[in-house]
């Protein structure tokens, strides 16, 4: 991996809201991390946690007048939360770019892949229309479009969902951003396009030392890109640490459920994947405390209180967990497969 640099993204205690018909909807609630450059941080949660709508918010995204921020998002020092629309604009494209999820939507169905390429480029730069077009080429080139320079002149729909993606990223990185921001950028992609793509991702980090937000439901996907990972479940980042912690030493019983519903060469074939038991709750009426109690098997008295993330193994410095279950309850405990537990582990829990 890439040694990161000084830190150019800090988010400290952001929350999000939404007023909606059925109260008010807690997308995001208390999440704090930094991004350093050259470092790939990958956020990785069901779907509902509060993935997406933590990384629109730092790109200005999730404003609308039912909606209300509180806490801080800092670009090298830059508030973002509070940002006018003006230095917003200044900013996304050039200085924080983003992936979007479905590259066929984000796209304009009615431009030109090169066209759309190039007004981006002419939006923060002033360069002439030949040289922006010239950049273009060179950028889809870079992202594997046989053919770039004809291909330019098509149209998204004359594109399969992996070009498409790719396009994306070409549009993405056509200012040099310093924080690159992918949110789902290998959903529906076979694994083939999925690998390319990832390594698209870590070709730019090594090129240009940007820091990467990787946005994930999958912690597969991540396994061979990711520097930190933050694992969130209702608004909230559950458990945070580098790769080799989460995927080694997960600490908290949500984290376990994610790792458990990978398939795994290293072990027997199960007849079926363990799950989580129960959905995700509406971010309208979460369960006080420890938003994932009524779905852990785990769950005893104290988690009725809200545990605050942090280091709770002597001698951690960088990983971090929400749960009140002590170390050693954690190593009795967490071998459990998610799939396969019930009252008896419930009952082995501290009380």
């Amino acid at each position: 991996m890439k040694a990161a640099g000084e830190p150019v993204l800090e988010v400290d205690d952001l929350r999000v809201s939404f007023a909606t018909e059925e109260g008010v909807v807690q997308a995001v609630d208390g999440v704090t991390f930094s991004l350093r450059a050259g470092e790939v941080l990958a956020v990785v949660g069901e779907s509902g946690s509060g993935k997406s709508v933590t990384a629109m918010t730092l790109m200005g995204l999730t404003r609308s007048p039912n909606a209300h921020f509180e806490g801080h998002a800092r670009y090298k020092g830059t508030e973002l939360v509070r940002a006018s629309e003006d230095e917003l604009r200044g900013i996304r494209g050039r200085e924080i770019a983003m992936i979007f999820q479905d590259p066929m939507t984000s796209l304009n169905p009615v431009h030109k892949i090169g066209a759309q390429i190039v007004e981006q480029i002419q939006a923060h730069e002033d360069v002439a229309g030949a040289e922006a077009r010239a950049r273009a080429i060179e950028l889809l080139e870079q992202v594997g479009i046989p053919r770039a320079r004809e291909r330019a002149d098509s149209y998204p729909f004359e594109f399969s969902g992996g070009m498409r993606q790719r396009v994306m990223i070409a549009l993405a990185l056509s200012c040099d951003p310093n924080v690159l921001i992918a949110d789902e950028p290998t959903t529906a992609l076979d694994v083939t396009i999925q690998a390319q793509i990832l390594d698209r991702i870590k070709e730019l980090r090594e090129r240009t030392g940007a820091g990467v937000i990787l946005v994930t439901h999958d912690l597969g996907v991540v396994a061979d890109i990711a520097d930190r990972i933050a694992v969130m479940y209702a608004g909230r980042i559950v458990e945070e640490g580098t790769l080799d912690d989460i995927f080694y030493d997960p600490q908290h019983p949500y984290t376990w459920g994610l790792l458990g519903s990978i398939a795994r060469l290293d072990r027997p074939r199960p007849d079926r994947l363990p799950t989580i038991a129960g959905l995700p709750p509406s971010l309208a009426d979460r369960p006080e405390g420890c938003h994932f109690r009524p779905r852990c098997p785990h769950a005893f008295g104290k988690c009725t209180e809200t545990p605050p993330l942090e280091a709770r193994t002597p001698g951690e410095t960088d990983h971090s967990d929400r749960c009140w279950l002590g170390a050693e309850d954690k190593r009795r405990l967490r071998e459990v497969a998610p799939g396969e537990v019930g009252l008896s582990a419930r009952e082995q829990a501290p009380t």
